[in-house]
């Protein structure tokens, strides 16, 4: 299930939502095996009460397997366009928010293992009042350390207005060096009958005014 939309700030966008690494099952997945293994061996193999057992055995594990699932559901690793989030909890909600305002420093650790499947754990350092905060079975956790720095330069040109300051300023005008250039251009277009005679003239003697 996604991150609720209901808990975004107001203009706050999610950029990457993300669920624990499937290594996150490894435990109970190794278990519910061995316990079906076991079953199937105690079914033909053996009479009485050991077969029963194999059952139990067999929904024990199933259970466990369940209720790593429905963890794996709760739990969200997100990026927005102004913090981080890593909430989880089933009946309980338990999160950490830290403002990209107060990022300092993002590293990832990958063993070799986990450099196979493409997990690892993220290292958040931060100037609020835990420090450090580490996150594990983070999926590709290279490609989150680029997101959140990507989100973090976007904030500050937020902040500091560069992106709407670049994003409102008109196209230099063209000096006198780029006049030949932009003639030879438009008298181009005028051969391929893109413009007619009289727009090249008018372009023409616009561009020759700024000389």
């Amino acid at each position: 299930m996604p991150y609720p939309r209901k808990l975004l700030n107001t203009g706050e966008k999610i950029a990457l939502d993300l669920h624990p690494h499937v290594i996150f099952f490894w435990e109970p997945a190794l278990a519910l095996l061995g316990a079906l293994v076991l079953t199937i061996v105690l079914l033909i193999g053996t009479s009485g009460d050991w077969p029963l057992v194999g059952v139990v055995v067999l929904l024990l594990a199933a259970g466990w397997f369940g209720i790593r699932y429905i963890k794996w559901a709760t739990t969200h690793f997100v990026v927005t366009t102004s913090r981080v989030i890593y909430r989880h909890g089933v009946f309980g909600k338990m999160g950490i928010e830290i403002p990209l305002e107060r990022v300092m420093n993002v590293n990832f650790d990958q063993s070799f293992w986990e450099r196979i499947v493409g997990a690892g754990d993220l290292v958040i350092e931060s100037g609020g009042k835990d420090g450090q905060s580490r996150f594990s079975d983070i999926r590709k956790p290279e490609m989150v350390q680029n997101m959140i720095h990507a989100q973090m330069h976007a904030w500050e040109d937020a902040r500091s207005g560069r992106g709407a300051q670049a994003a409102a300023a008109p196209p230099p005008p063209p000096t006198a060096t780029d006049v030949p250039s932009q003639l030879e251009k438009l008298d181009d277009l005028r051969k391929r009958g893109v413009i007619t005679d009289a727009e090249f003239n008018a372009q023409k003697a616009k561009l020759l005014d700024k000389m």
